[in-house]
């Protein structure tokens, strides 16, 4: 038995907020509403969105000795999320700097903080909660050496979800043990580099897939998901709402698909379901605060 639906090792930030009329240009002052600070960082975000839909969660991460450290765990334990994994100290918290326009759209700056100092031994250290883990989720707004270092450190049976953010080119080994490896359009082509990208998202997930993970899945705002593996690739269904903000919500979907997985569901109903956690999460402001319950995602 897992003592834990998923543990998430990545990013916490302090989320700093400003909405804009539009995004300025170089060189260029835009005025902004008043500054709002959250809880954030895909790492700690996924962990929240989880946790809320029900899973038994842990997360692996770092925070500063300072106020937002005390923010992020404080949002972290009031979500249910295991916290026993989380280090203290070594580097101010983590900072992402967000601009949020009329439409919901984003621009985010981060500066990483404490998350850059954790390490492939604090991996190492964490042995216990990656033993008790079913699904295993992480990043790249930690250390790639990090994330390689997750990957050698997963248990026998138990499943490797990445969500490559902000992406970059990713060795061999890490693929292989992405099942899924989950991108947007963006993350896809760096991550293909070089390689002849086509016209469609079926063609992307057919030329990932060529580079050794496991299953993949192609996040596509409002027009769904793309879930492909050596079974085929199948398109997957949006939820039509009105977005109000669409900060955390890649990251709910990656929540929700992973832990949809650790209870047996197929890649295509996991990849519906985390459609469905998406859609919801753009309906409010802010990232964890955005996040639903179980019973909200069924309402839809």
């Amino acid at each position: 038995m897992y003592d834990y639906d998923l543990l998430v090792v990545g990013s916490a930030n302090a989320d700093l907020v400003i909405g804009v009329e539009r995004r300025p240009g170089a060189g260029e002052t835009v005025l902004g509403t008043d500054l709002a600070v959250h809880p954030g960082g895909k790492g700690a975000n996924q962990a929240v969105a989880a946790a809320r839909l029900g899973a038994r969660t842990a997360l692996l991460a770092r925070v500063g000795d300072d106020a937002y450290g005390r923010l992020l765990l404080d949002s972290q334990r009031a979500a249910g999320v295991d916290t026993v994994g989380v280090l203290v100290g070594g580097a101010p918290t983590g900072v992402a700097l967000i601009t949020v326009d009329p439409s919901g759209d984003n621009s985010i700056v981060v500066s990483p903080g404490a998350n850059g100092r954790l390490t492939p031994a604090d991996v190492r250290a964490a042995a216990s909660l990656f033993q008790a883990s079913r699904v295993v989720s992480t990043q790249l707004e930690i250390p790639l050496e990090t994330v390689a270092e997750v990957v050698r450190d997963l248990a026998d049976g138990s499943r490797f979800v990445l969500n490559p953010s902000p992406p970059q080119p990713l060795p061999a080994d890490i693929l292989a043990a992405c099942d899924p490896l989950i991108v947007n359009e963006h993350e896809a082509r760096v991550i293909l580099g070089d390689a002849a990208v086509g016209d469609s998202p079926e063609d992307w997930a057919r030329i990932l897939l060529a580079k050794g993970p496991r299953s993949v899945v192609v996040t596509l705002g409002a027009e769904g998901a793309l879930v492909g593996s050596a079974e085929g690739v199948t398109r997957v269904p949006s939820v039509a709402v009105d977005a109000v903000d669409t900060t955390g919500a890649g990251d709910a979907f990656t929540a929700a698909l992973a832990w949809r997985l650790g209870t047996g569901a197929t890649l295509a109903e996991a990849a519906a379901y985390a459609a469905r956690v998406g859609a919801a999460a753009v309906t409010r402001e802010g990232a964890q605060e955005s996040f639903p319950t179980a019973a909200e995602v069924e309402a839809l």
